[in-house]
């Protein structure tokens, strides 16, 4: 009788055993197909992406050398070109006011992204650069790269939530290829969407992409993107932090006043010029005089040289940061097309330049320091932003510009360049708040 039961008991131990390790060879077999699946997505994004990111590169690097080659007059054609860009959107059926906020948005939800976003963010981007339009890369990488993500996921049938992958990857692809970050893109496309929240389930599929897109871009002959700091970097000590504190705190002001200038200008030109068409027309127009009176085209385009000459030089006009906010929100609160990352890297390098003198650092630390500080404030995304200093600048200063990233996000408040960013976390307690970026 005792017998039987032990046994009974044993019998019952051994099933409960048996069920429990085909459960785990179960688990294991998903997790593998499911890694696998997402590293063949993943792959196969980044070298799309790569490509696209690539030539798209190359066509801003093209139109902007032409354009400043001695052909400055290209200016005088912004209100030409302009009326170019909306008649494009307008022919193909798409809102000319959907840009990046559609993709951050798409990520949360079932919003459809068209596919036709990804020539129309290209041909519109490289037409503004090439009549002197102060805007980036990076608003077309994120648009371009969602648009592939998006198409990718509806020709493998994936469900909503593995669609939000697959546009993380298409955005972090393209991010990737056209600045040579790739931790940088990875931890971006991660982190851009809800503040306080990182989607860890991307960290793979984003990585692999990112790399992916890397090495093709360099396949093709780009340079990644990175600055030669042109001053002896300080060491971690009470003075440098304390400078580098002060600058970061300057920064986080200065990153508001940017998000704020980009919100109104884009609201003034709305309320007043209520036509699509009179609205660009007029932004070009203002562009045209603000060219003619600044005459040093400076503020034209990306401006790539004024930032490599407040790093690597540590010179930079005092009013440079605040001509280029004012040639930024005119561009882009029109309607033409582009980011306001490369922006922001001007601003915040030329008012760091300025500003380090005044706690007694470095010009070209101070605008290392202000790029990146900057770049956090607007885009609130401190993870990334260490690993964009670590990508632009190499490594020797790390702690430091750790440090400027905590207090000009901590600073920054609830501001930010993507109104459909959504901030889940205060920055200021753990608490739960989620709301709309400013």
């Amino acid at each position: 009788m005792r017998y039987c039961i032990l046994q009974s008991v044993y019998e019952g131990m051994d099933v409960i055993n048996k069920q429990f390790v085909k459960e785990k060879i179960d688990s294991g077999f998903n997790y593998a197909v499911t890694f696998a699946k997402w590293l063949g997505i993943s792959c196969a994004l980044g070298i799309t992406g790569g490509l696209v990111g690539s030539f798209f590169h190359m066509a801003v690097n093209w139109v902007t050398q032409f354009r400043t080659g001695d052909h400055e007059w290209t200016v005088f054609f912004a209100p030409l070109a302009g009326l170019f860009i909306v008649f494009l959107y307008r022919a193909c059926k798409i809102d000319e006011e959907t840009g990046t906020n559609l993709i951050i948005s798409s990520i949360r939800t079932n919003i459809h992204v068209p596919i036709i976003m990804a020539p129309l963010i290209f041909i519109s981007t490289v037409i503004t650069h090439l009549v002197g339009g102060s805007a980036g890369r990076e608003g077309a990488a994120l648009q371009l790269g969602g648009s592939i993500g998006a198409k990718a996921g509806d020709i493998l049938h994936l469900d909503q939530k593995d669609m939000s992958l697959a546009i993380m990857c298409g955005m972090s692809s393209v991010f990737s290829a056209l600045f040579g970050t790739p931790l940088t893109a990875t931890f971006f496309a991660m982190e851009v969407i809800s503040v306080g929240v990182i989607y860890y389930a991307g960290l793979v599929p984003c990585i692999a992409s990112s790399l992916v897109a890397y090495k093709v871009s360099l396949l093709l002959g780009l340079k990644p993107t990175a600055f030669m700091i042109g001053c002896e970097l300080p060491r971690l000590s009470i003075v440098s932090v304390t400078q580098t504190g002060i600058i970061a705190v300057a920064c986080a002001l200065i990153s508001i006043l940017f998000c704020v200038a980009m919100k109104r200008s884009h609201d003034l030109f709305g309320i007043h010029i209520k036509n699509a068409y009179l609205r660009i027309a007029a932004g070009g127009m203002i562009l045209i005089v603000l060219s003619l009176i600044c005459s040093s085209g400076d503020y034209n385009g990306a401006g790539g040289q004024i930032i490599s000459a407040a790093i690597e030089g540590g010179t930079a006009k005092p009013a440079a940061f605040l001509m280029k906010i004012i040639f930024t929100a005119v561009c882009i609160g029109s309607g033409f097309k582009g980011g306001e990352i490369v922006p922001t890297f001007f601003i915040g390098s030329t008012f760091g330049c300025i500003f380090a003198p005044l706690v007694g650092a470095e010009p070209c630390f101070g605008a290392a320091i202000g790029l990146v500080a900057t770049f956090c404030g607007v885009v609130n995304c401190p993870i990334a932003s260490i690993f964009l200093s670590f990508e632009l600048f190499g490594s020797g200063a790390t702690i430091l510009f750790a440090i400027a990233c905590g207090v000009s996000y901590m600073l920054s408040g609830y501001y930010g360049l993507y109104s459909s960013q959504k901030i889940m976390y205060s920055k200021l307690k753990p608490e739960y708040i989620n709301i709309n970026a400013k």
